[in-house]
């Protein structure tokens, strides 16, 4: 059985300014196993999804994109349900400025599929990444936000991609202090994060605190 992604709106404006496409993360549960709008990787992203729309006031449509299947394949993975969470935007708005926002393995397929041309910047929470992983983001503005207590998407590893991505592009570094796999610890500072580097790439929106200090240029910080 061919499963399909699913997109699902968070906010819809008629004429939105930009457009926020999160994507969850979630392990494999064995062979192309659907995505359920109940497990935990992917409710995790609700209320980051609706900080995120509270955020645009009305300028930003903002999705939460349903994987095909749970997990990261050789066949079919989540960065190409982020390529067609992307054409059907297009389709949908036009040349609008998007912002992909991902956890986990989530965070990965928004690093891997920045590439897309209506992508002006990524956010990417505690991304499942290899250390060899590569994608041309010339242009856009990329932040990565890792707790330092999380023990499951290892930060060296983000850190070196992060340096890698650097060579090309702006990226910024934000360390969760206490910040576990899950979020949950540290949940506002995450959904914080992702909202005001969303609001500010897309609208030129004046954020405080330590998004601020990134966008203004700090490589790194930590909150």
């Amino acid at each position: 059985m061919h499963l399909q992604p699913r997109l699902v709106p968070t906010s819809e404006p008629d004429r939105p300014e930009g457009v926020v496409v999160v994507l969850h993360g979630g392990a494999s549960r064995g062979e192309q196993m659907m995505v359920s709008p109940t497990q935990l990787s992917v409710l995790r992203m609700v209320p980051i999804a609706r900080r995120i729309a509270r955020a645009g006031r009305g300028r930003l449509a903002t999705y939460r994109l349903l994987n095909s299947y749970r997990g990261w394949d050789t066949h079919h993975t989540p960065v190409d349900d982020a390529r067609w969470a992307m054409r059907q935007v297009t389709e949908r708005y036009g040349d609008v400025p998007v912002c992909l926002v991902g956890h986990s393995l989530g965070g990965r397929a928004a690093l891997l599929a920045g590439d897309h041309d209506n992508v002006a910047s990524v956010v990417a929470l505690n991304p499942w990444v290899y250390p060899t992983d590569r994608a041309d983001l010339t242009g856009r503005r990329v932040l990565i936000a890792h707790g330092d207590a999380d023990r499951i998407a290892v930060p060296s590893r983000a850190q070196t991609v992060a340096r890698t991505l650097a060579r090309t592009t702006d990226v910024a570094w934000l360390t969760v202090q206490g910040g576990k796999h899950a979020m949950l610890n540290r949940a506002r500072v995450f959904e914080g994060a992702a909202a005001d580097w969303a609001t500010a790439t897309l609208l030129g929106r004046d954020v405080g605190g330590p998004v601020s200090r990134l966008l203004a240029g700090e490589r790194s910080t930590t909150v």
